[in-house]
């Protein structure tokens, strides 16, 4: 007769651990793009909005003098509201719960908001007659043949990402870690739980007093 062992046969690792939640998976993924985003879309914001969005030329007796304006002066909402967006996408890894819906609303509209301004803000002439006025000493100066260059409309692609990074924060964001997890919403820190101590079991009272605890309470 064989002999036959009582002892079940080992487990690979692939049977003994379960598969990955897709969920898990899909919160990683979306942290990882959403910071790419957000991160990509407020340097496209704030370097595009230091670029000449406008240009025009004014007269000075018999010439004519060429004037350029950069996002800044044309208009300073697009680069503000990209550093509210930066705020806000650090923020929704400080914050948990509501506070995170909120803070990941607020990253979304900054994107929103940056874009809009970006497109349909004002389109430089305020700005190109105000340097007209500064550079001729002549308060009734205006600038004349108004061109716009496409530096606003790159602006508006980087809000863009803005407001998907914001998106994403809004759909995934409740699955993603937070800074400071071993906290509680309190703020104090959560209680260590102390491994139970054997009087019989030298080790055990070796374990608890190099951990510093006193294993005769």
């Amino acid at each position: 007769m064989g002999y036959v062992s009582a002892v079940p046969p080992p487990r690979s690792d692939a049977a003994s651990e379960p598969d990955e939640a897709p969920d898990s998976r899909s919160g990683r993924r979306s942290v990882a793009v959403a910071l790419l985003l957000g991160a990509l879309g407020a340097t496209v914001v704030l370097l595009a909005s230091g670029r000449v969005w406008a240009r025009g030329t004014t007269a000075i007796g018999s010439d004519a003098l060429h004037l350029s304006a950069d996002g800044r002066d044309v208009s300073g909402l697009p680069a503000a509201l990209a550093i509210v967006g930066l705020a806000a996408l650090v923020a929704v890894f400080a914050v948990r719960g509501k506070g995170r819906v909120l803070v990941s609303g607020l990253l979304a509209l900054s994107g929103l908001g940056a874009a809009l301004s970006a497109v349909f803000g004002p389109d430089g002439r305020r700005a190109l007659d105000a340097q007209a006025a500064r550079t001729t000493a002549d308060t009734a100066a205006h600038v004349a043949g108004l061109t716009q260059t496409a530096w606003p409309y790159v602006t508006a692609a980087g809000a863009v990402l803005i407001l998907f990074a914001g998106l994403l924060a809004l759909r995934f964001g409740r699955s993603w870690p937070s800074m400071g997890g071993r906290y509680e919403r309190d703020g104090s820190p959560r209680p260590r739980r102390v491994a139970a101590v054997d009087p019989d079991r030298p080790e055990d009272l070796w374990k608890a007093l190099d951990r510093g605890e006193d294993p005769t309470r």
